[in-house]
């Protein structure tokens, strides 16, 4: 009986000090993680614009996309015969305002896409607060056009959030399920698998007879290490920051989920 008790002893502790020496080993990626914005009823269009300006340029991770005039519209300068895109907004969508339209265009992406450019903005209400993405629109309405982002717009978002039945930009739930992780870190706005995503980034059906783990690990805490042959295009695209977003446990369920995709 004591033999059978030692073996036993000796896999829970052998099981423990493996998912141990796996939770360790995991490079955790440097990534700038957007800093939660507060402002007062008094905030003026000079202090959301500079913040707005911060997220953009920074922990956004805007200019990845934005600015190249490859992936998506250049928003700082002139596109084509256009203004910058305070100077473009208000006439993107009929009946639009610049302000409406440029909130949407984060929270709705796929609402309206921009002919010549395939949808692949994330919803920005995953990682990002109503206050930043309120500071971004204003910061956006500055090129070109007329701030009018104001107080009341923060405070009608903040009851929104506050109420559940309409609040948006929940925090990553406590999941391990691999398909409700894909889904909450919108994987699949770049990613194909099965019927569902786009297919901007490599799909992910049959992606475990492609890549082993190590790979496939390596590719979501460092997507710029490795970029697969012909989305060459779309390098810089995948955030960085998922080392931080994800727990080791979150991030070896997506990875064994991938991994046996055949």
């Amino acid at each position: 009986m004591w033999a059978t008790n030692l073996k036993i002893l000796g896999v829970t502790i052998g099981t423990i000090a493996l998912y141990t020496l796996v939770a360790n080993v995991i490079p955790q990626i440097e990534s700038e993680v957007p800093e939660e914005l507060t402002f007062t009823g008094e905030v003026s269009a000079a202090e959301l614009v500079s913040a707005g300006e911060e997220l953009y340029a920074g922990a956004g991770g805007c200019t990845a996309c934005h600015g190249l005039g490859e992936r998506a519209p250049n928003l700082l300068t002139g596109e084509g015969d256009q203004g910058p895109i305070g100077a473009r907004c208000g006439t993107r969508v009929e009946g639009e305002d610049c302000k409406t339209y440029l909130h949407r265009s984060m929270v709705e992406p796929g609402a309206f896409v921009v002919p010549g450019y395939q949808p692949i903005m994330p919803d920005v209400s995953r990682t990002l607060s109503a206050n930043q993405i309120w500071a971004m629109v204003g910061y956006l309405e500055s090129q070109g056009g007329q701030v009018d982002v104001t107080a009341a717009d923060l405070e009608a978002e903040e009851a929104s959030a506050e109420d559940p039945a309409t609040g948006s930009g929940a925090a990553l739930a406590a999941t391990t399920d691999p398909q409700e992780l894909l889904n909450q870190m919108q994987c699949l706005a770049c990613h194909r698998l099965g019927s569902q995503g786009q297919e901007v980034g490599p799909p992910f059906d049959g992606i475990g007879g492609r890549r082993d783990a190590a790979y496939i690990r390596g590719s979501i805490l460092d997507p710029a290490a490795d970029v697969s042959t012909g989305y060459e295009q779309f390098a810089g695209v995948m955030p960085t920051n998922f080392g931080e977003r994800l727990s080791a446990a979150q991030l070896e369920a997506i990875v064994d989920f991938l991994a046996g995709q055949q």
